[in-house]
């Protein structure tokens, strides 16, 4: 298995005893709790491999097993280091839950890692097969302001608005279907451990479809907006 889809760290040398220190968040030989180092994801800190299916109940009770380790009070009389690096690892823990709880944050996070979705990188341009309906959707929305602002009947225009809404909403559950389906390839390309290009291959297409997922429900929400205010 390639290191990008793998938890395995290299051997880290605990703070307190200088051992090698295997684990995850506590050292084997002195129990002493661990820094969070550069290569600790999210995964990681779950001890759980880079995989999009992620059963909730098991994470549910690691969750709150590591919860209950991590917790501050169980450092009141540790070291000054100790007890910062339970604070610290306890918010970790719970930026890691919030996010891999969630299936399309989870997504987001994997592509993070791998290099593959940066902040900003991706401007929100309008799937070709969407255009027509975008502006369709525009003019709607601009008759809908001008009839606001003049007094007009707005009956009809609500009724097209809402109708786009709902169809928006269809689209959004397509494609979270296309990015459950496509998150499974990425689990099997995991499991078979399959070369770098097939799993750039997949990721591409998460990452389109994610895309594709932010334009629509931004469209949505839009609509949502001016019919709330209509």
């Amino acid at each position: 298995m390639t290191a990008s889809t793998t938890t395995t760290n290299p051997p880290l040398i605990c703070w307190n005893c200088h051992e090698r220190a295997r684990g995850t968040h506590f050292c084997p030989s002195c129990g002493k709790l661990q820094q969070i180092t550069g290569s600790t994801d999210y995964f990681s800190l779950f001890e759980m491999p880079r995989k999009l299916w992620i059963e909730m109940n098991a994470l549910e009770q690691k969750f709150l097993q590591l919860s209950w380790k991590l917790h501050p009070d169980n450092f009141v009389n540790a070291t000054d280091t100790e007890r910062e690096l339970s604070l610290k690892r306890s918010s970790e823990l719970n930026d890691a839950y919030r996010v891999l709880r969630d299936p399309v944050a989870r997504v987001e996070y994997l592509l993070g890692l791998e290099n593959m979705r940066k902040e900003g990188e991706h401007k929100q341009q309008a799937p070709p097969e969407l255009l027509e309906e975008v502006f369709e959707l525009n003019e709607s929305l601009d008759e809908l302001r001008e009839a606001k602002s003049s007094g007009g009947d707005l009956g009809a225009l609500k009724a097209r608005l809402e109708s786009a809404e709902k169809n928006f909403g269809e689209k959004l559950g397509e494609v979270d279907a296309q990015l459950q389906a496509t998150a499974r390839d990425w689990d099997a390309a995991v499991d078979a451990t399959s070369d770098e290009a097939a799993r750039k291959k997949v990721m591409g297409r998460l990452n389109e479809l994610l895309n594709r997922r932010s334009y629509i429900r931004n469209l949505a929400v839009n609509v949502a907006k001016e019919l709330g205010e209509a």
